[in-house]
């Protein structure tokens, strides 16, 4: 297992993460909108994707669409890191074919599902602070609990200081399925489309780059499907307040969270926040495949090249 590989899957993230957030941004604040409240009994103060930008940054200023930057970045390179390192590793050794040579899509899905269960489990805690980040709003258009975080560092300390590790692991037990779910079938759908694509010959003549943009968009959309509803819970158990003690003041855990969406909200409301959801994984799910697939072309390169250096001494 190539230990550049999950530095470059990392950084691959990072760089799309830059590109995507105001839509992490408005998608958590539409999937908070109306948390255990019938339909039609609360003010939206978010009434679509282009609403919603302009609403934020109208009141809270531009730089708002960027809240949870920083622990999204960590996050981001952290869980992308091992999955895409695990994937790429699986990929390389022949884990991922079927018998005829193609591409299996449950071998894909298996592998990629387990690089997410594994880097979610490890980066748990960045994208809890991430969400109390990109929730903090002025009063006029604020949605869920409002935490009084000052920054990402500071809040580490506190949660930690008032409820110790399981404090900062609150929530992992929905993020883990849910980014088996994500990066399961992301991986999975991407892998298929390009190795399909590869092989049509309508595709065979296309660029790296093309065929890498193409799969990158069908593994994108496989991600949304499959990964709204668990992320819409996700979102609200890591964004409510907890007691002195730590447990949640809204939900008792996933399935308590997820009757009473149901209940209240609607099953439809499990999908809240899609389209911005869908938006950011379809850019944000090209650009990290695309960026991994041209940082591995420029690794391989620069092996060549000293390797042929090596060779003329």
């Amino acid at each position: 297992m190539d230990g550049r590989d999950f530095l470059l899957g990392g950084v691959a993230a990072m760089g799309a993460t830059l590109f995507t957030n105001p839509l992490e941004v408005v998608k958590t604040r539409m999937q908070l909108q109306g948390e255990l409240a019938a339909k039609n009994t609360y003010h939206k103060p978010y009434r679509g994707v282009i609403d919603a930008f302009v609403t934020i940054a109208k009141n809270d200023g531009y730089w708002a669409l960027q809240k949870g930057l920083v622990p999204s970045l960590y996050f981001q390179f952290g869980i992308n890191a091992v999955r895409l390192g695990i994937y790429n590793a699986a990929l390389n050794s022949g884990y991922t074919l079927s018998p005829n040579g193609s591409q299996s899509l449950w071998k894909s899905a298996l592998w990629g599902g387990i690089g997410g269960f594994i880097g979610s489990a490890l980066t748990s805690p960045f994208l809890m602070l991430r969400t109390h980040l990109q929730s903090q709003a002025s009063a006029s258009i604020a949605v869920g609990y409002q935490h009084k975080h000052t920054g990402m560092v500071s809040a580490l300390r506190e949660i930690f200081r008032k409820h110790g590790i399981q404090g900062l692991y609150r929530g992992v037990s929905v993020t883990m399925p849910r980014a088996m779910l994500g990066s399961g079938g992301q991986l999975a759908g991407f892998g298929v489309s390009k190795d399909f694509l590869s092989r049509n010959p309508l595709y065979r003549d296309q660029s790296e780059r093309i065929v890498s943009l193409m799969s990158g968009i069908a593994g994108g959309t496989v991600m949304a499907i499959t990964m709204t509803p668990p992320d819409v819970v996700a979102t609200r158990l890591y964004n409510q307040g907890v007691d002195n003690q730590g447990k949640g003041l809204y939900y008792k855990g996933v399935f308590d969270c997820t009757i009473k969406i149901y209940k209240t909200e609607g099953i439809a409301d499990l999908y809240k926040g899609f389209w911005p959801h869908y938006m950011r994984i379809g850019p944000h799910s090209m650009l990290v495949l695309m960026f991994f697939d041209e940082l591995k072309s420029m690794q391989k390169v620069y092996i060549q090249k000293t390797s042929d250096l090596s060779s003329c001494k």
